[in-house]
């Protein structure tokens, strides 16, 4: 019975492109029509349990059949099978990817919503679970100028990896409107590439703040090595902390952070924003966002890869910051770039298996390649993007017009 109801659900899920399948009995199926553009993946099952897990929940159950060894990709990539999935249910086309039967979606609500308190000790355990997993896998995979692990930033002639993480880097700081001096916040300041750039290039002072302790000790290093110790701070602090002093800052900027603070917490997030944010100061917010309304963390994320985070749609990111007259002066949608930049990731994850293999083992690299794939693809056909949403506390804080940041790229 589970293999007909695989079999009736491939029918409908893939047209275009093929996907063959040879399931744990001999037997074999073929799905789909060749397509141009569209992959050829062969896949093997090993046990009967893989086509019942599957359907009962497309994403996890193909995700942990993939990584346990169970579902085996004979012929393309884990990135050619999500891409064809993906590219034949797109988003704007109303497409509904990898849905869930209604059991495993109710269980799956449930410990989202119970996981999005995110208190200091929580934050701290799921950052942990992603950022402190080793610095040597991000040196593998990461451009190695910057150390950017968020959307970069590919502008017309930006070529590689590390010029598109620059790009974004400077893109970010024009919206800012520096000047010498200033004080600016970093929110998760990751291994501190932000914080490096907007102190060599802007002469400011940069605080920086991590929760991770393998982000701050590194990113502390990288601040010595590239000679700004006197204008960079790394601490190890969670930003409700930082907003109990007194200490206003001319800028603040936080990329790739908010996805981590759950949806319960927007509104302390904007706060303590709002507290810190000098009068006539500027703040920049780079997030993954959804296009459509709200919706909650995929079981296979939660579990493996972002306990605890959430991934918000724009119209409750602006609901929870407008409740504290932060005007919303800028919004950006980057529809494509992190697409881009994660299959950048893939590759060098791909050209560094051995590596990670030695690291960790085989389990972890196909649960990482997994993890990537998806994140592509979701940027290529889901409903995902990046918002940069630049807010100010003051209508004259800017130029009345945007002038200036076309200007500055």
């Amino acid at each position: 019975m589970s293999k007909n109801l695989f079999n009736h659900w491939l029918s409908r899920a893939v047209k275009q492109g093929q996907l063959g399948v040879v399931f744990a009995d001999g037997s074999a199926a073929t799905f789909g029509t060749p397509a141009p553009g569209f992959p050829e993946i062969v896949l093997r099952f090993t046990d009967d349990r893989v086509p019942r897990d599957i359907v009962l929940d497309p994403r996890l159950g193909a995700a942990e059949a993939f990584v346990d060894g169970r579902l085996l990709i004979e012929e393309g990539d884990v990135m050619g099978l999500v891409s064809l999935l993906r590219s034949n249910s797109p988003w704007d086309k109303g497409g509904d990817f990898a849905r869930a039967s209604t059991f495993k979606r109710l269980i799956n609500r449930a410990s989202f919503a119970a996981e999005q308190i995110n208190n200091r000790v929580g934050s701290k355990q799921n950052v942990a679970h992603h950022y402190d997993i080793g610095n040597a896998l991000y040196a593998l995979m990461l451009d190695e100028d910057h150390w950017q692990y968020s959307c970069a930033y590919w502008g017309a002639g930006v070529a590689t990896l590390a010029e598109a993480q620059g790009a974004k880097l400077a893109h970010i700081a024009t919206k800012l409107a520096l000047s010498p001096g200033q004080q600016v916040l970093d929110i998760g300041c990751g291994w501190g590439g932000m914080a490096i750039h907007l102190a060599r290039h802007h002469d400011v002072h940069v605080t920086g703040i991590t929760l991770s302790e393998e982000q701050a000790a590194f990113a502390r290093d990288r601040v010595r090595a590239a000679g700004v110790a006197d204008k960079v701070t790394i601490l190890l602090e969670d930003y409700r902390d930082t907003a109990q002093s007194s200490r206003r800052f001319d800028r603040i900027v936080s990329v790739g952070m908010f996805e981590h603070v759950g949806r319960a917490q927007f509104e302390t997030f904007f706060e303590a924003s709002a507290r810190m944010l000098a009068d006539d100061g500027v703040m920049l917010l780079h997030t993954i966002g959804r296009m459509g309304g709200p919706g909650t963390t995929d079981a296979f994320t939660r579990k493996y890869i972002f306990p605890g985070g959430y991934i918000p749609a724009l119209s409750e990111t602006l609901a929870a910051s407008e409740k504290f007259r932060l005007i919303a002066a800028d919004v950006e949608t980057l529809r494509l770039h992190y697409a881009r930049t994660i299959r950048e990731w893939y590759a060098n994850c791909v050209a560094n298996r051995d590596a990670i293999v030695a690291l960790y083992d085989e389990r972890f690299f196909r649960m990482w390649t997994f993890y990537l794939a998806g994140a592509a693809t979701v940027f290529e056909h889901g409903g995902m993007c990046n918002y940069q949403i630049q807010y100010v506390r003051s209508r004259h804080a800017l130029p009345i017009t945007r002038d200036y940041l076309l200007s500055g790229d």
